[in-house]
């Protein structure tokens, strides 16, 4: 399992290498040229994040023993992600020199501050976003603890049910034992009162038969 996650890693770092460096073409670029990065790049961004997914996944199936560790080097590259999407964003309205005046031409100095100005207010949409998108992470997250959550209590309530089920198996099995040692109790109570009277019976035969003996040789010696 840590393999895996380690597999992820070098993908993860070959990919945030190509997209620092296309980061840093893009304000010297402009027009179709610059679009095309801007796309590529975003499209990289989103292959790194379903990277990070998996790692997430990977993390989560480790042993607690080493979990830990693994976590903490996948929030360092949570950050590291994060950053580049920082950098992505403000690549995307700046220009370089060379670019800024080859599209403002002879009026660059006069709109200099326009671009500066502009440049402020995209920046801080671009925040405002990028608060957007983090809350939006987290409710995701939330809902996904959530979601986890009423699957473990689902799981516990299945199980507690399954309990409950075998816990009145047994107390049946209880019941029905005792009602059949019952049953033998009373059987054996039977048969132990029939031996008694049994024996009763032959001890009152043999005093009967004895006293007869004693009585016919008591008259037999009182004839003669």
């Amino acid at each position: 399992m840590s393999s895996d996650f380690e597999a992820y890693e070098q993908d993860f770092g070959t990919l945030t290498a190509e997209i620092t460096n296309k980061i840093g073409r893009i304000p010297k670029l402009g027009g179709e040229e610059k679009t095309q990065l801007v796309l590529n790049v975003d499209k990289q961004l989103e292959e790194v994040r379903e990277l990070m997914e998996q790692m997430d996944l990977e993390v989560r199936e480790l042993p607690i023993q080493i979990r830990g560790m693994y976590q903490s080097r996948l929030k360092s590259y949570k950050g590291e992600m994060e950053k580049l999407e920082k950098d992505f964003k403000r690549s995307r309205i700046a220009y370089s020199d060379e670019v800024r005046n080859e599209l403002l031409g002879e009026d660059a100095g006069s709109s200099e501050s326009q671009l500066i100005k502009l440049r402020e207010e995209r920046a801080h949409l671009l925040d405002n976003t990028e608060k957007l998108e983090r809350s939006s992470r987290r409710l995701d997250a939330g809902y996904q603890i959530a979601v986890e959550t009423e699957q473990l209590g689902q799981e516990i309530l299945a199980n507690l049910h399954t309990d409950r089920e075998k816990i009145q198996r047994s107390r049946d099995r209880l019941r029905e034992t005792d009602a059949n040692l019952g049953k033998s109790s009373r059987i054996l109570t039977g048969m132990l009162r029939r031996i008694i009277q049994n024996r009763v019976l032959v001890f009152v035969l043999g005093a009967i038969i004895l006293i007869t003996i004693i009585l016919a040789i008591y008259f037999n010696v009182r004839g003669h």
